[in-house]
């Protein structure tokens, strides 16, 4: 059935199961690339496959002209872990000057009230999409993320890192998502018109420099490797079974191999209907997980007027050259380290050097 996010404030015990399907494909029919991905046509077939009293929601992440693109990870825990807020804080919804797709979608919440997430998409270039990727790189917050921005004034690093070196700091970094299900199923284009018969591409001019056989994985699901380790890093919990590779397409030119391809495959289309199955006899069989302390679910983000204030004024000093008296902002301009004192900062290196 469709999802009910009023379930979310029921006892576990009440509420139906829930499972969210991401479509991890950065295409979409809508401006380029023109076409429909895979991973939507599985995500659709998943849905439905599943048993129906659950609660099923999905979600495609691919590109659509003109709608905000998942905001790139600033990397808020090499700073500080205490830096890094659940659910992120980076980023806020309905922003027009930060848009960002995570926040649109509400998908920190629709994680958080699902007890068993499926990832579907290709693998572009030995690793998985970009947009599937920068999603993860979103999810670092999960993991330990600190859940009281209040302690640190929205953003102040020089607060978050004596939060984080203190006792206060044991009780609110966690695994705030710990205890679901993922299942990952990739997938791969043999894309064979592009290869020569010595297993080399046809496009390159001095093929003799390296073993086509050297693949850089010895199993192709291990492109998927970062996201898997993440996920059980963060207290997910993702069996073997349920991490998949199929490749299909081999021999085929990319235009022979659409969606509308892949469905009369029906060796492909068994093996993702296992896996279907698999997902939902684990699922079941593991039950319902219960909510964490600090949820993303009915999250409200506290007013942070005054706070940003006081840092668009740190900001303007170390523009100045002034940053925080024993900072590491300030250590690093002692040393000469990273020289970047400007009141341009959106002004690339680049342009920098050419001026």
């Amino acid at each position: 059935m469709k999802p009910n996010d009023d379930s979310g404030r029921l006892p576990t015990a009440q509420r139906p199961f829930r499972v969210l399907i991401i479509s991890g494909s950065n295409r979409r029919q809508y401006n380029c690339p023109g076409v429909d991905s895979k991973a939507r046509t599985l995500m659709l077939r998943m849905a439905e496959r599943l048993p129906q009293e659950w609660e099923i929601d999905y979600e495609d992440i691919g590109n659509v002209y003109g709608r905000p693109h998942i905001g790139s990870c600033n990397a808020c825990v090499s700073t500080s872990m205490a830096l890094c807020v659940w659910p992120c804080n980076c980023y806020q919804k309905n922003d027009s000057l930060e848009p960002d797709l995570m926040w649109d979608l509400d998908l920190y919440a629709r994680l958080d009230l699902a007890d068993a997430w499926a990832f579907i998409g290709p693998v572009n270039w030995y690793a998985p999409t970009s947009n599937l990727k920068l999603m993860f790189d979103r999810l670092v917050c999960m993991n330990g993320g600190n859940p009281r921005e209040d302690l640190i004034e929205h953003k102040n690093p020089e607060l978050a890192m004596s939060l984080e070196g203190s006792p206060e700091w044991d009780e609110l970094s966690r695994n705030h998502l710990e205890g679901r299900t993922a299942g990952f199923f990739c997938y791969g284009d043999g894309g064979g018109d592009e290869i020569a018969p010595d297993g080399r591409p046809k496009l390159l001019r001095h093929p003799g420099y390296f073993n086509p056989g050297d693949e850089p994985f010895d199993d192709m699901r291990d492109a998927y490797a970062p996201l898997v380790w993440q996920c059980r890093f963060s207290g997910i919990e993702v069996p073997d079974q349920l991490w998949k590779y199929r490749e299909f397409g081999n021999g085929k030119r990319y235009a022979d191999n659409q969606a509308e391809d892949m469905i009369r495959q029906d060796d492909v289309m068994g093996d993702f209907d296992a896996w279907v199955e698999s997902f939902a006899v684990f699922v079941r069989e593991k039950g319902k997980v219960e909510p964490g302390t600090y949820r993303a679910f009915g999250h409200e983000a506290p007013g942070h007027l005054w706070a940003d204030t006081k840092l668009k004024w740190r900001e303007l000093r170390m523009g100045a050259g002034l940053p925080p008296a024993g900072s590491s902002p300030a250590e690093q301009q002692k040393l000469e380290l990273n020289n970047d004192a400007t009141f341009s900062p959106k002004m690339s290196e680049g342009e920098k050097l050419r001026k």
